[in-house]
């Protein structure tokens, strides 16, 4: 199969986080069409655990399905920052907590239909409190910390609605089924 060649570009929407770019494709028989897709800078989800076994999560207020929301601390990168470099960042800004040790999950495109947004999920450990949280002036996080089981447990049931939450937590199942082996 053929790839679709781009033949002009234009940003057709832009705002902090994210733009809409508006492309004119041709396609493999030669046809023309217009595709539009969300571009964003590549992110960093991170399952936190405590010396004690607990999660620290967010409760997050998120608009765009007008409820709060339980989640996993998660942001993009910085202009030349690695995804492990993240990892330590975002979650001191958005929890107060930093971690002894970190594990790269996996890294995925999870809604490359419509997007080319990567996420690359990370798990750390012995994560403590070390300072108070540097939110962004569009965020209001709680950090509250959450038994794995009854995350777990929510996220086979379908209670758990967070998608890229969700996915870390059964990520890191597939990967350690009988919890951390040291």
């Amino acid at each position: 199969m053929q790839p679709w060649r781009t033949i002009s570009q234009e940003r057709a929407y832009s705002c902090d986080g994210f733009d809409i770019i508006n492309e004119t494709v041709e396609l493999p028989d030669g046809n023309e069409a217009e595709f539009d897709y969300l571009t964003e800078t590549e992110s960093v989800v991170i399952l936190p655990f405590t010396p004690d076994g607990d999660v620290v999560t967010i409760r997050e207020w998120r608009h765009a399905v007008r409820r709060m929301n339980l989640g996993l601390p998660a942001g993009s990168l910085e202009a030349g920052e690695k995804p492990r470099e993240a990892v330590g960042r975002e979650l001191l800004e958005e929890t107060g907590y930093k971690p002894a040790e970190v594990a790269h999950l996996t890294t995925v495109e999870p809604s490359n239909g419509f997007s080319d947004a990567i996420f690359h999920y990370f798990v750390a450990w012995d994560c403590k409190p070390a300072g108070d949280q540097r939110l962004d002036s569009d965020e209001t996080i709680e950090p509250v910390l959450s038994s794995f089981e009854e995350l777990s447990e929510s996220v086979r049931t379908g209670e758990f609605r967070d998608g890229r939450s969700a996915f870390a937590i059964a990520q890191y199942l597939l990967q350690y089924p009988d919890g951390r082996q040291d």
